[in-house]
């Protein structure tokens, strides 16, 4: 089978969950004898240098990638309040791109498109009239809702108005584009049914990220007091910036009261500047790391103060693959089926972040959480599997629609 997977950013190297989502279900599906090619965007916002050459993009059998000029300019949004198009997605239409997909789908034959993301839909009319491939949505979220929730969590005034109004437009353009694709990939089954909800009733199949454990090596013998913790994320996301604001603000200073020995030691692309300058006591500031998840294994706790966003949280995936003990919201835990106390610990207030860390003081033990979470891991999140589900799915959509 021959797939082409179009990317709104180059995935590698895969330092965020985005990325890595990318790239491992490519290597999945390669590991059961699909051909994988990609085109993608390289945005001047995520610009990196493309090595085609590098081990972790071999199994591709042709990689494209242009150099997108996407940043938010004040002078379009500005213009943007007088249409009805989502600014959203109109940053992510390019004409070089579409060029470049033509030239691509007039050389080769696909039997399946693989849209990353819905900032992909606007090239699917390019791609019914030069394909006859199916073509398939992977959802990471349900991209309004994430904007829907940070609008929900900020103050009134001009700039909820106004992340309203992007909300809404990026919401009509999610549901215009319900029958516009032939299967549909969810990450995780809350949104599949989400999906259904607001009006999809074609092809499904939900395959979250999966990963290869064997290469996560856990720390087991740092999940011992003193229990530090760390926060890794994309800095330049706002959820991820809002999640920790919040912790610092709300959390963090009765958390250091009680544990003044304990540190939070926060990494992440693109630390913005306030953060870097801060003074905040108990707080080590590591800005963007070579190695996340050798960063991720030295603290034995990772906390992920998720507030809006959606979809799964990947560093989740690889802090439990990595045996850390995971404090998190419900939110920062959808679409991964983990119980509080036994294979993660969950808190949505800031009362609840500090019991939940008393009780690695006490009654639950932080190695029984962290060796439940690696065997959860192992057990659901496999790439190989999922690779081999997605590459089903697909063969059963090509064979009932010839």
């Amino acid at each position: 089978m021959k797939i082409l997977q179009l990317c709104k950013k180059f995935p590698f190297p895969a330092k965020d969950g985005e990325s890595l989502a990318i790239l491992n279900l490519s290597k999945a599906l390669a590991s059961q004898g699909a051909e994988i090619s990609m085109l993608a965007m390289n945005t001047i916002r995520h610009q990196v240098a493309i090595d085609k050459k590098a081990d972790e993009l071999k199994h591709y059998k042709t990689i494209e990638a242009l150099s997108i000029d996407n940043r938010i300019k004040v002078q379009d949004a500005f213009f943007n309040l007088f249409s009805r198009k989502s600014y959203h997605i109109s940053r992510f239409i390019d004409p070089s791109f579409e060029a470049e997909l033509i030239s691509c789908l007039k050389k080769n034959t696909y039997d399946i498109i693989q849209l990353e993301t819905l900032y992909l839909c606007p090239y699917i009319a390019a791609i019914r009239k030069y394909s006859s491939a199916k073509i398939a949505l992977r959802t990471h979220n349900v991209e309004f809702e994430i904007w829907d929730r940070i609008v929900q969590n900020t103050p009134f005034g001009i700039k909820k108005w106004y992340l309203a109004y992007l909300s809404k437009k990026l919401k009509r353009f999610e549901l215009s584009q319900m029958k516009s694709f032939d299967i549909l990939v969810p990450i995780t089954e809350r949104d599949r049914k989400r999906f259904s909800q607001l009006g999809y009733h074609g092809s499904d199949i939900t395959i979250p990220v999966g990963i290869d454990s064997a290469k996560y090596k856990p720390a087991w013998d740092n999940l011992k007091e003193p229990l530090h913790l760390a926060f890794i994320g994309s800095l330049d996301w706002m959820p991820n910036v809002e999640g920790l604001t919040w912790f610092l603000k709300h959390v963090w200073p009765d958390f250091y009261k009680k544990f003044p020995q304990i540190t939070l030691n926060i990494a992440g692309r693109n630390t913005p500047q306030w953060l870097l300058e801060s003074k905040i006591e108990g707080i080590k500031i590591h800005g963007e790391v070579p190695d996340a998840r050798a960063f991720i294994n030295d603290y034995p706790i990772m906390v992920v103060p998720l507030l809006s966003g959606g979809g799964m949280r990947v560093k989740i995936v690889e802090g439990m693959a990595l045996g850390r003990v995971i404090i998190t919201t419900n939110l920062g835990l959808e679409g991964i089926q983990a119980s509080h106390g036994e294979e993660v610990l969950i808190a949505d207030t800031p009362y609840e972040f500090v019991k939940s860390f008393e009780s690695l003081m006490s009654e639950i033990s932080a190695s029984e959480v962290g060796k439940n979470a690696r065997q959860l891991i192992e057990q659901r999140f496999d790439n190989a599997q999922l690779g081999k589900e997605l590459l089903s799915a697909y063969e059963q959509l090509i064979k009932t629609s010839v």
